[in-house]
């Protein structure tokens, strides 16, 4: 579909000060994304809202801020956007965030010709009651939304927010450049060892439950003894309660490491040196860290949930476990480390399903089923 032209649409402004080459470099996925549609045979543009007006072109893909600083009000927001658009010769719009629905609805409607929507979800929630008139009468107007697994849209559907006419596509949230190496080099530099290694890459916070992690550790050690968990997070609202549990029991004192903040490129090193990644998240967008791992070959222990099970096709690759069951956890540790699983196998699956090939390719389908739906709307 060479032809195509997708605006991707970012509403959350840019920090003040950044450029666009300096906030690539920050917010990486927001290029992983523009490229891996772009991957597809797509022309790809990114508009950002921002403090000032920028354009760059990288990698075949227009980057353009656009300056909403010392906009009146959400409609001058998006009087911007679609001034910023108008002429660029776009077919559908991309826009990230179901909260920002009515934002997408407004834009689209200012566009001439009208343009298709398509919104991809980020962990959102359905609006809180008093709002939902509004963003009902937004989606109203949305040709699709893509969530990493259709479960996530169900809240969405219960609460009415869909139009019977509104397509849901199952697409993760995005892809990852890291790939597999070799472990023990990995693991000499990262300076881990364990057997099995397991790593965590995750905030502490309640919403991680790493409580349930170290618990399930604690209890895997007694048939276990040389596992090892390295913890690599960055806000941690919960390290001290944290720190208390592993100090006060023995089962954790020593094989249990804080590594704290990690630089996203040393991370690939952590999950290249790694045997298992294990994560207690409740719920997920999409889980980047455990997609990192799976691009890594690391076999995944997750917690059982909808954006887990599509990451791992429904439990193919890797194990998972049950949200806050420390005992169940135990168990599925202490079957990972006597059958361990082979990083290749793991590898292909990141391959068929999670690379930028692969969600290139559900992109490219997704546009072209919402664009045809419009077109023969239109007629």
């Amino acid at each position: 579909m060479p032809d195509l032209h997708v605006a991707q649409l970012n509403f959350f402004p840019a920090p003040a000060g950044f450029g666009i080459g300096e906030l690539l470099g920050r917010w990486y996925t927001l290029a992983d994304i523009a490229e891996l549609v772009a991957g597809a045979g797509i022309r790809v543009s990114v508009l950002q809202a921002a403090l000032h007006a920028e354009h760059i072109t990288r990698n075949g893909i227009d980057y353009r801020f656009v300056d909403v600083a010392n906009a009146r009000s959400a409609e001058e927001k998006c009087r911007r956007f679609a001034s910023v658009l108008a002429g660029m010769g776009v077919d559908v719009l991309h826009a990230h965030g179901l909260g920002f629905v009515e934002a997408a609805s407004v834009i689209a409607d200012r566009s001439s010709p009208a343009l298709p929507i398509l919104l991809q979800d980020h962990a959102d929630r359905p609006p809180r009651w008093w709002r939902r008139a509004r963003h009902r009468r937004g989606f109203a107007t949305v040709s699709g939304v893509a969530f990493t697994s259709l479960d996530q849209a169900r809240p969405f559907v219960a609460a009415g927010m869909f139009g019977p006419s509104t397509r849901l596509f199952a697409i993760p949230e995005s892809s990852s450049r890291f790939t597999p190496g070799d472990r023990a080099v990995a693991r000499v530099e990262a300076g881990l060892y364990g057997n099995p290694c397991v790593v965590w890459v995750g905030r502490l916070t309640r919403g991680k439950d790493p409580l349930t992690v170290l618990e399930g550790t604690a209890l895997a050690a007694a048939n276990v003894p040389d596992l090892q968990l390295w913890c690599a997070f960055g806000a941690a609202p919960m390290l001290s309660e944290v720190r208390a549990r592993i100090e006060n029991d023995p089962r954790l004192f020593g094989r249990v490491h804080l590594l704290g903040e990690v630089p996203h490129a040393c991370v690939e090193t952590l999950l290249r040196a790694a045997d298992l990644f294990v994560s207690g998240s409740r719920a997920e967008g999409s889980g980047y860290a455990a997609m990192e791992a799976l691009a890594c070959g690391v076999t995944p222990v997750l917690t059982d949930i909808p954006a887990f099970r599509a990451l791992t096709g429904n439990g193919r690759i890797g194990h998972l476990w049950p949200c806050g069951d420390a005992a169940r956890l135990a168990d599925v540790l202490c079957f990972a480390a006597a059958a361990r699983g082979s990083p290749l196998q793991v590898r292909a699956h990141f391959n068929g399903t999670l690379s930028f090939e692969a969600v290139g390719r559900l992109w490219a389908d997704a546009y072209s089923q919402v664009l045809d739906g419009w077109r023969r709307r239109a007629a």
